[in-house]
């Protein structure tokens, strides 16, 4: 398994270094793994709000190292992999909500949402940390929803697709983790 996240600057892989990680050379996917830890690991962290991140990581570089030889180069490999690491999670997620739904009464489930509201943070450190403080505060879907359209770009139907959900449940995702998110940091 590749070392953990170095904060350094590493210097983007080359073609070559993709074609010999694809053919299992594993100096070459050491590269790419520096390349794309730092980007990965901070969406693990927001998706997980830090539970199981470091699982999560290593799971997703492990799918990367399996998956790999399947790379056609359509993309970016950073978006590859990041695309990557957001399936990773949501399968992730799917069976532990399938392990819960066994154990938990269907009414704590979810509540519905509302349409949704606009959320601004300043450009204050403080508030970017009291952001993320409420980020990782939120239920799992409305911060996997937050996380995956406001902070990463999705859209609601493509959220929706990744989740195996309506797009409307994902806005009343987004709605709930905004109001949640508006009255922490109100606070």
């Amino acid at each position: 398994m590749p070392p953990s996240p170095v904060p350094s600057k590493v210097p983007s892989p080359s073609d070559d270094d993709i074609a010999r990680a694809q053919r299992g050379d594993v100096d070459a996917f050491e590269r790419l793994y520096r390349a794309h830890v730092g980007r990965v690991n901070a969406l693990c962290i927001r998706l997980t709000a830090g539970q199981g991140a470091d699982e999560l990581l290593q799971d997703v570089f492990v799918r990367v190292w399996e998956k790999l030889p399947s790379f056609r180069g359509e993309s970016a490999l950073g978006t590859w992999v990041h695309r990557l690491a957001v399936n990773v999670f949501l399968l992730s997620r799917r069976g532990e909500q399938r392990r819960e739904a066994r154990v938990v009464a269907a009414e704590y489930l979810d509540e519905p949402g509302v349409e949704a509201v606009q959320v601004l943070v300043r450009d204050d450190p403080d508030a970017r940390m009291d952001l993320e403080r409420a980020i990782a505060l939120l239920p799992p879907g409305a911060r996997a929803a937050f996380v995956l359209h406001d902070i990463e770009g999705y859209k609601h139907e493509e959220i929706a697709e990744m989740q195996g959900v309506a797009a409307a449940t994902v806005r009343a995702h987004l709605h709930r983790a905004r109001k949640m998110l508006m009255e922490e940091l109100d606070r």
